[in-house]
């Protein structure tokens, strides 16, 4: 049974409760656990089974070190946590070194769980190391029919453990019994995170440091209470002791080979705020031999929870797109890095960020990082306008063709519902209501005419605001709109 071990875990639910399921379960264990850099992997873990009743045993890879280091530190955590502290010979191979593991698990008594914890398992199973294959020996010939033994390999490196240990085509297919994709916290838990260190911030000053950072624990612990979102994003992002200042390329290089390649990608993708086809991509990065390593990268990037890919609604032949789904990649991008040098070379004055946080340019901005918040928020859109699963959720875009004088149109966001509606979201982010004034509502028909023309949809349309705080009430927004998603519903 787990002994207050939940207490120490700020939200999480569902996650705790999967890990009290795999320590009580009745038999062997293997778990894929992944998510991007800083998301809390490691203390999720370590916080719920230390103070478990099982033995826990930890070890972490570290990045670039030599096999011999590596299995030196392995073996001597062997020694502390089932020979009281013994000092071990290290032997040659990690097939050594399983074999020791497993001959130590055999001293833990019969009744008590033992939970192997493998963290940053990407940087132990290098490619020439070995350990991979020792795994998936010692995996199938012995541990698996070991019931008290859990299993938990970790990394940062999402396409890493997707492709080697989830995906695996060797000894561990289809050997994996559970999978936790550690993601950001969602606005709502950010809020009760943040309200557990005593940051008592409203939701709009929540919604802030979210555009900037996102749902990252790490660093959601640098938010000092007493400071404005304002304030405290010109001390973590625009000064050089900030913890973000200089995390981006620490990031991609801590999780990517050739990082640059995939840093380059990003940027491309970051121009374009409504998506950009794989095939123009592929076209814009010149460097590229051959079209399929970018593809592959491009899929890593996805799976490491940095670019989103869809396919428009009613256009599958155009293909995927991408779009950036990282908050705080697109606000390194868009306001970090273009004034990086200036800030190294010169000392700034205090309240930057209060600055340009007042500018035209930023209140634009903030449109596209709070359509990207809503991608993520689909689950409370959809609870809040009350439309079940089976409604198909998607974007949709039409460009006007050359030499004409055709308007085109942007849908932010629509549902297609099984009921005969379509909803037809437009997402605005305004400090104060939004006002939907003659032009707007000229606007909203003329989307929907061409909608309808080019999708050949006859569904009953209805039009819904997702609107930061709220519509203004007037004669247009009762014409048109069905529907309001606040704020609000984004904490429910």
């Amino acid at each position: 049974m787990v002994n207050n071990a939940a207490d120490q875990i700020i939200v999480r639910n569902a996650e705790k409760k999967l890990l009290k399921d795999i320590l009580n379960s009745t038999r062997s264990e293997f778990v894929a656990l992944w998510g991007r850099r800083r998301v809390g992997k490691t203390y999720l873990i370590k916080a719920f089974f230390k103070q478990a009743d099982c033995l826990f045993f930890h070890v972490t890879g570290s990045n670039d070190d030599p096999i011999n280091t590596q299995i030196k530190r392995f073996v001597t955590e062997i020694g502390t946590k089932f020979y009281n502290g013994a000092e071990l010979k290290p032997p040659k191979t990690w097939e050594e070194v399983l074999e020791q593991l497993t001959k130590a698990m055999l001293t833990v008594p019969k009744g008590k769980k033992v939970v192997l914890f493998f963290d940053e398992f990407p940087w132990l199973a290098t490619q020439k190391s070995g350990l991979l294959q020792a795994l998936d020996y010692y995996w199938n010939r012995f541990w698996v029919d070991n019931n008290r033994l859990k299993l938990i390999i970790c990394g940062s490196s999402a396409s890493w453990i997707i492709k080697n240990i989830v995906n695996n085509k060797g000894g561990l297919h289809n050997r994996i019994t559970q999978l936790i994709e550690l993601k950001p916290l969602s606005l709502n838990d950010t809020k009760i995170y943040l309200h557990h260190f005593g940051v008592t911030l409203n939701n709009k000053q929540i919604l802030q440091i979210y555009m900037a950072m996102g749902g990252i624990p790490h660093y959601l612990n640098s938010i000092k209470k007493g400071l404005s979102a304002t304030q405290n994003i010109d001390q973590i992002c625009f000064r050089e002791n900030g913890i973000l200042f200089k995390e981006f390329d620490n990031l991609y290089s801590s999780l990517f080979n050739h990082h640059e390649i995939y840093i380059d990608l990003i940027k491309i993708i970051a121009k374009h705020h409504y998506g950009i086809s794989q095939e123009e991509i592929i076209k814009q990065y010149k460097k590229a031999s051959r079209g399929g390593r970018i593809v592959r990268r491009l899929k890593d990037l996805e799976e490491s929870g940095f670019v989103i890919s869809f396919i428009p609604y009613k256009h599958k032949q155009k293909g995927i797109y991408y779009r950036i789904f990282d908050e705080y990649t697109l606000f390194h991008l868009d306001w970090i890095e273009p004034i990086t040098k200036t800030i190294q070379k010169l000392e700034r004055r205090e309240g930057y960020w209060e600055s340009k946080s007042n500018t035209a340019a930023w209140k634009v901005w903030c449109g596209y990082a709070f359509e990207s918040i809503c991608y993520k928020h689909i689950a409370n859109i959809r609870k809040a306008l009350k439309i079940n699963l089976a409604a198909e959720v998607g974007s949709w875009r039409y460009s006007s063709k050359k030499y004409t004088y055709e308007e085109g149109a942007q849908i932010d966001l629509l549902f297609d519902r099984p009921d005969g509606i379509i909803n037809l979201c437009e997402i605005k982010y305004t400090d104060l209501p939004f006002v939907i004034d003659k032009q707007c509502r000229q606007n909203l028909v003329r989307k929907a005419e061409i909608f309808r023309r080019y999708t050949k949809i006859d569904k009953q349309i209805f039009f819904t605001f997702i609107a930061a705080n709220g519509i203004k009430p007037n004669l247009y927004s009762e014409e048109l709109v069905a529907n309001v998603v606040t704020l609000e519903d984004f904490f429910g």
